[in-house]
């Protein structure tokens, strides 16, 4: 064999190499944890997150997880299983679906809603502002030519 034939064969096994990804690299999959999991449940007895939970339910809840975790099992895994046993009130967030969605939409809402709000009121709170300003301070009564003399009597007599 020439050696450019066999620099040819060499690239191009290098090419082939590193065009091909890994089998285990892309089926691995990250692995689940407790402290992840118990961001995502909660308590069904005192309605915490469970990372903050104590009591024998917390414990028995998290005993459950690991048991999932050794078990090689998923985090979307673990959710249904807790799930099939405790119910939803089991999943810190609730899904977004149904009347559970009024939970992401209502604050969103709400923000909106304060938005038009405010671009609605701000202009015609500088408007009144700028009025009140340029109006004429005559709203005051007049001083007669006796109160005048008075006052300017005692302005003299303070300087």
């Amino acid at each position: 064999m020439s050696r450019a034939r066999a620099t040819a064969l060499l690239v191009a096994l290098a090419l082939a190499a590193v065009a091909t990804p890994a089998a285990p690299a892309a089926a691995a999959q990250p692995k689940t944890t407790l402290p992840a999991m118990e961001q995502q449940v909660m308590c069904v007895v005192c309605r915490t997150p469970l990372a903050v939970a104590n009591g024998p339910q917390a414990d028995a809840e998290r005993r459950q997880i690991r048991e999932l975790i050794a078990q090689g099992k998923s985090e979307q895994q673990i959710k249904a299983a807790l799930v099939a046993q405790y119910g939803e009130r089991v999943l810190a967030l609730p899904k977004a679906s149904g009347f559970d969605l009024a939970v992401y939409l209502v604050p969103i809402l709400l923000v909106a809603l304060a938005l038009a709000l405010l671009a609605v009121a701000l202009p015609r709170w500088r408007r009144h502002a700028r009025a009140r300003a340029a109006a004429p301070a005559a709203a005051a009564p007049a001083l007669s030519a006796d109160d005048m003399r008075r006052l300017d009597e005692d302005l003299a007599r303070h300087d």
